[in-house]
């Protein structure tokens, strides 16, 4: 019995430390940036593509000087927690997806003239980040640097904020750096301060050394071992606060809580950036009720950095404002459940439905179940976004399109209107009363891909890989969700207290797999192909978003009768006079199948296969034609608290083209502007003609006659192969032309873009 006892005692000991060693990642390996294939595009293959731009804008009237060159300025590779998850075997993937590939991608995969990294800040610790500036640089190098580069690398991250209220909700942001130099890169990256993915002092909110030593013991395995290294490795002690940027210690995390404090550590650097913000609708991580009105005050804006936004990624798309509410919110703080309003119905509203349908199915009496379905919607949005939770034993297919915006061009899961681009552009600070501040925004869009594949819209192609769509599937394979339950005809209020609750258990993650997209480009108006080129032409916004294809856009104001071209897309002026606009745009190259000769020579086909899935950016000589042009119209908050639906005008005109592969060139004004006597915006889309896109109908809802969705089918659990597509219209987005209304005073329009208040400056100046 003794030595049993001892023996017992050993295992025990033993299985205790075995536990302990692998929990802290002693037996893991880490994951590194590799090396990118040493070779860039072909000359000719570059020179070709300019060539057939070049020629595609003389026949449509929109030739100058610029080269609209493409780009990806959102990339996540397996340095980001999520996309480690998900490029593990037993998620599906195939392994690492490092900087390198992501280098190798951009550049034989996508054929892109430029991208940036991205990884979330979360997951960058200090030795990944060196590795991060290496491999990038050694990416930009590849491609000879100088005038003419074929394809440019820029360095960031992602600056992964969010709140657990819409008071302290910001939401996610990039961070781009312009210059490649030691004394033009930060030493660490500036995180943001939450505790729902690392917990309060920096680690383990997910999962702590003996959770993961758990793992280990049920799971061993390479896999496994690996991964619970990475959760260790990131898990870097937070800096002393109050301590200037530049004596911090390099090994250590640096947070702020929210765009102000980020703002004011860049300026600390002071190196040169662009901060964008992205996924602003995205409701799978933003809280009910939340608004943008918070993001113009003070110093939460800082319109020297923040230039940009991104309307459209692989997350959807964040465009367009609508006036319905997915929860109410008093002035008191207290939160109601709204009715549906039109097509649209709220998935609190949703919740009091299923209680309401299985209440009346036990035979219970329809006051009982109405009193129930009140209670459901009571604890759902209480709940917030874990809602779902409160209606036991709920499916997918339970929600239908609830909390969706039906009318909405492939829009992000769980939209969030108050936080759209339109709504933000319609937004106004009168802090100042004088000079009352509005968002500058140029327009842009990327793929915000997790795989290292930047600019994976280029075709409609390999959902599993090209997408997010696993996510899901990669989180529950370490951190499994609950149990499932039994259907219930009761709500049940949520308590997270009650059990064990990781980060996707607490969203809806497998409903928004069906929302995940191949993603957009950013396409800016160059002088040039250098860096400086490029960045010159993020930073004036004369830039451009697409849904994913490489559709040529050009948008200017032009003088009068003889459209002579005043101000590109991106300019803010003041204004005296009647506008006029010029809109040039020419559809995409259908792309042929496979790739191109010197992709295939520069990877290789093993390479080929596991990278690009055997499928590059390869255009034919057919375009796409264009099918319309829409025009957007905002007129930016002339008073405090005055209503934002009645000021964004969507489409304020609609401009047919005759179909044509040369493209579409139209015109229009604004007869109204003199006499609005408003600071005005305009924006327009150039709409493709219908084709095949991933994920396009995202639910894929049958309707009745009335329109309303009575059955799903979502993308979730598709067989592999299965891209679940669908007839979309492609489109690109212009930046706007920002006019500040400047009266009959002015003699003639001022010219050229302007910083702050151009009708202020000029009046100071005539005074």
């Amino acid at each position: 019995m003794r030595r049993i006892l001892i023996a017992v005692t050993l295992l025990l000991v033993a299985g205790i430390a075995y536990v302990r060693l692998a929990g802290g990642g002693a037996l893991g390996a880490r994951w590194h940036v590799g090396d990118a294939i040493a070779r860039p595009r072909a000359a000719e293959r570059v020179a070709g593509e300019a060539a057939a731009q070049s020629g595609a804008a003389r026949a449509i009237g929109a030739a100058d000087a610029k080269q609209i060159l493409f780009g990806d300025l959102h990339v996540h590779t397996t340095f980001s927690p999520d996309a480690f998850m998900m490029a593990l075997p037993s998620s599906g993937g195939d392994g690492a997806h490092p900087v390198n590939d992501a280098c190798d991608f951009a550049r034989h995969c996508s054929a892109l003239d430029f991208w940036s990294i991205n990884d979330h800040d979360v997951g960058l610790t200090p030795a990944q980040w060196q590795e991060t500036i290496g491999a990038i640089r050694q990416c930009d190098a590849i491609g000879g640097g100088g005038e003419s580069p074929d394809t440019t690398a820029f360095l960031g991250w992602e600056w992964t904020q969010i709140g657990s209220t819409p008071d302290d909700h910001y939401g996610h942001k990039n961070v781009v750096l312009r210059g490649l130099a030691d004394d033009q890169i930060p030493a660490r990256p500036i995180t943001a301060a939450t505790d729902q993915i690392l917990g309060d002092e920096g680690s383990g909110g997910m999962a702590g050394p003996w959770t993961l030593g758990l793992l280990a013991l049920f799971r061993p395995g390479r896999e496994s071992f690996d991964f619970i290294r990475f959760w260790n490795d990131i898990a870097v002690k937070p800096c002393a606060e109050g301590v200037p940027v530049r004596e911090l210690p390099n090994d250590c995390r640096e947070s702020v809580k929210d765009p102000a404090g980020l703002f004011a550590k860049l300026d600390e650097w002071g190196f040169e950036s662009i901060v964008i913000p992205h996924g602003t609708t995205w409701g799978i991580y933003t809280p009910a009720g939340s608004a943008w009105d918070k993001q113009i005050v003070g110093k939460q804006y800082d319109p020297k950095r923040e230039t940009l936004i991104e309307v459209f990624s692989g997350h959807g798309n964040s465009e367009e404002f609508r006036a319905w509410r997915e929860v109410e919110i008093a002035a008191d703080g207290t939160k109601t459940c709204p009715a549906p309003s039109g097509s649209f119905t709220p998935s609190c509203w949703r919740a009091g439905e299923l209680i309401a349908e299985r209440c009346a199915a036990e035979g219970a009496s329809a006051e009982d179940c109405a009193k129930r379905a009140e209670a459901a919607r009571a604890n759902y949005v209480a709940a917030d976004l874990a809602g779902h939770l409160t209606v036991p034993g709920s499916k997918v297919e339970d929600w239908l399109d609830s909390g969706q915006c039906p009318d909405c061009f492939q829009p992000a899961f769980n939209y969030r209107p108050r936080s759209s681009v339109q709504y933000i552009m319609a937004l106004r600070d009168f802090e100042n009363p004088a000079q009352p501040r509005r968002f500058n925004l140029g327009f842009m869009a990327s793929s915000d891909n997790h795989s290292a594949r930047p600019g994976t819209g280029y075709k409609e192609v390999a959902r599993d890989a090209f997408t997010e769509s696993r996510l899901p599937l990669a989180a529950s394979q370490f951190f499994p969700p609950r149990e499932p339950e039994a259907p219930a005809a009761e709500s049940v209020p949520f308590d997270p207290k009650s059990g064990t609750y990781q980060f996707f258990d607490l969203r809806e993650s497998e409903r928004a797999s069906s929302f995940f997209l191949n993603g957009g480009l950013v396409a800016a108006h160059a002088n040039g192909r250098s860096r400086d080129a490029i960045w010159d032409a993020l930073q004036r916004r004369e830039v451009y978003g697409t849904s994913g294809p490489r559709i040529l856009l050009w948008f200017d104001l032009v003088n009068g009768a003889d459209a002579a071209p005043l101000a590109a897309m991106g300019s803010s002026l003041a204004y005296a006079d009647e506008p006029h606009f010029s809109v040039r745009a020419v559809g995409s190259f259908e792309q042929k199948p496979g790739c191109p000769d010197d992709s295939t020579q520069a990877l290789g086909p093993d390479e080929l296969a596991r990278l690009c899935r055997g499928e590059c950016y390869f255009p034919s000589e057919k375009r796409r034609r264009i099918a319309r042009i829409e025009v957007v119209r905002i007129r930016p908050q002339s008073a405090p608290g005055e209503p934002i639906e009645p000021l964004i005008e969507d489409p304020w005109q609609t401009l047919a083209c005759e179909p044509s592969e040369a493209g579409c060139a139209v015109t229009f004004s604004d007869a109204e502007f003199v006499s609005a006597a408003r600071d005005t915006l305009y924006y327009v889309r150039a709409i493709e003609e219908k084709s095949l896109a991933v994920n396009a109908d995202l639910l894929r809802c049958e309707r009745d006659g009335s329109g309303k969705c009575v059955r799903v089918k979502p993308c979730i659990g598709a067989a592999p192969g299965d891209d679940c597509l669908a007839e979309t219209e492609e489109r690109a987005w212009s930046s706007p032309i920002f006019l500040e209304h400047a009266g009959a005073e002015l003699d003639e329009p001022a010219r050229g873009p302007a910083s702050g208040s151009a009708l202020a400056q000029r009046r100071a100046a005539k005074e």
